[in-house]
């Protein structure tokens, strides 16, 4: 398979945002670009979901459940989510997703749920999803305090399960920066070997990363 494995050190670290930007970049420079978020939860009723960014940033053409095999409404890991919800998640389902959409796409961008060992069917964490895809796995981070030991666990967990980190996106979350900001990603790359490819700023206006951040992420990832 040919494609992307978006990561994160945590939830809440700007995943969909950095997986729908290099989706809209890749496509706006002639590359057939379809996404994929293999599992979804907390999801509210009316309230437009992650998959539903990354489907639009594909084009919209694909069918919702290629893009999100499973929806879930507990705001929890997804397995956590789905036992509650009497779901079973199978890992070869959104295999088979995976797979149709790179029968309808160049290439792929498969965003997984949380962090890289977050529960996501029975017995299978989202790094075995991205084991079984093979792809390589960009890791999305916060930019400021805490970083660089969540960004280190977590490339050293990606090279013990034989996984390419393709490099690390920071992203800044917050509004105010923190001393350690200007260090950061120097001393992931110190610490791990991996590139850090760019630091994303704080920009509360949607509409403004939308136009900003495709612009600073294609050119620096590599499919």
């Amino acid at each position: 398979m040919r494609g992307l494995f978006v990561t994160g050190t945590d939830t809440g670290v700007g995943k969909t945002e950095v997986a729908a930007a290099i989706v809209v970049g890749s496509r706006a420079r002639g590359l057939d670009v379809g996404a994929m978020k293999a599992a979804q939860s907390g999801v509210e009723a009316g309230v437009p979901t992650d998959a539903d960014r990354l489907r639009e940033a594909a084009g919209g053409g694909d069918p919702a459940e290629l893009v999100c095999p499973y929806t879930l409404a507990a705001p929890l890991a997804p397995a956590v989510a789905a036992r509650l919800a009497g779901v079973e998640i199978r890992l070869d389902r959104m295999l088979a997703c995976a797979a149709e959409l790179l029968r309808r796409h160049a290439t792929l961008v498969v965003e997984g749920a949380g962090g890289l060992l977050v529960p996501l069917a029975e017995g299978h964490t989202c790094a075995d999803l991205a084991v079984a895809l093979g792809f390589p796995v960009l890791v999305v981070a916060r930019a400021g305090l805490g970083t660089v030991n969540h960004t280190a666990l977590t490339c050293e967990a990606l090279r013990a399960r034989g996984l390419a980190v393709a490099g690390v996106v920071l992203n800044r979350v917050v509004a105010a920066a923190d001393p350690s900001e200007p260090h950061n990603a120097a001393e992931i790359e110190r610490l791990t070997g991996v590139r850090v490819l760019v630091t994303l700023p704080h920009e509360p206006d949607p509409r403004v990363r939308a136009r900003l951040f495709p612009d600073r992420l294609v050119p620096a990832v590599q499919f």
